[in-house]
């Protein structure tokens, strides 16, 4: 016998309302109606799932190990609906996405723009943060972070390079001179962020953090950068903040003769890699090829 997802449904409507008679309400059925498909998909798996009452139901053992088993039936169904009607219909439902505010403004609100303009049934949820978000309490498909990932049950899929950059503006270093060695940044002023006290470097194959001081601390990546090019000092970037700035000439890259600033990278981090919907790895191929794209530009 084929398990019906409808009883599956069902069952998992039953525990999310906390009663028979509320799921019935929420699916149309009376709660008589409701208790007979319950039974029968209890008689079907050979195990019952819930004890119940006339008011109140409880999860048994067998309950609580079928009801994730029951969730993921149900995402893989509308899944699989959603990669075929979009073969037809382009991407549709609502992407939800996290980027850090910079990268966000610059990269991400373009193509989110572009996705929706070719597929009219895409809506785009966008959370630009500097912050760090929790993806599976907020029910997000998809997060862009620059940042060295700790582990955890996340999928992380890296999308490009991502070093940071000492710079300055071009009137600062008129003015101050440029720092040729690691120790000549404890005679400039630093830009710094507050969840930094240090900045990271490479000296030879080892890594360190250069201790560092200034006037001007702020709690965002634009806002220092914003400083960066008004002169105040030095900061450290990294490349994507800061690309079209270098391209321009607006920053310029200092470069140190014996460290190299801490090598990062852009990383997609997803709740899981089960069941991705269309609109999520279309999004992600979009974010490498224009990533790619300023690369070789």
């Amino acid at each position: 016998m084929v398990m019906d997802l409808t009883d599956v449904a069902l069952f998992c409507s039953i525990v999310a309302a906390g009663s028979l008679s509320a799921a019935g309400r929420r699916s149309g059925h009376s709660p008589m109606a409701v208790s007979r498909r319950l039974a029968a998909l209890e008689e079907e798996l050979g195990v019952r799932l819930l004890h119940r009452t006339t008011r109140t139901i409880a999860l048994t053992a067998d309950g609580e190990t079928f009801l994730p088993l029951a969730q993921s039936m149900l995402d893989a169904k509308a899944a699989a609906v959603a990669a075929f009607s979009e073969r037809h219909e382009g991407l549709s439902g609502v992407l939800r996405v996290t980027a850090p505010n910079r990268i966000g403004r610059a990269l991400v609100v373009p193509q989110a723009v572009r996705l929706m303009a070719e597929n009219p049934l895409l809506h785009v949820d966008l959370i630009l943060s500097d912050s760090i978000v929790d993806i599976a309490a907020a029910g997000i498909d998809v997060a862009l972070r620059v940042a060295t990932l700790q582990a955890s049950e996340l999928v992380a899929v890296k999308l490009a390079d991502n070093p940071r950059v000492l710079c300055a503006a071009p009137s600062y270093l008129a003015t101050h001179g440029r720092p040729e060695r690691l120790v000549e940044i404890d005679e400039h002023t630093c830009l710094t962020l507050h969840a930094m006290d240090g900045w990271p470097f490479t000296v030879g194959e080892k890594p360190m953090s250069k201790r560092i001081g200034g006037r001007l601390a702020a709690n965002s990546v634009d806002t220092l950068r914003g400083a960066c090019i008004a002169g105040a000092g030095l900061a450290l970037l990294t490349y994507w903040d800061v690309a079209r700035d270098l391209d321009d000439g607006t920053l310029v890259a200092v470069t140190l003769e014996d460290a190299e600033p801490e090598l990062l990278a852009i990383w997609a981090v997803l709740p899981t890699r089960q069941h991705m919907p269309a609109r999520v790895r279309t999004f992600l191929e979009v974010m490498k090829q224009e990533l790619a794209a300023h690369i070789r530009s």
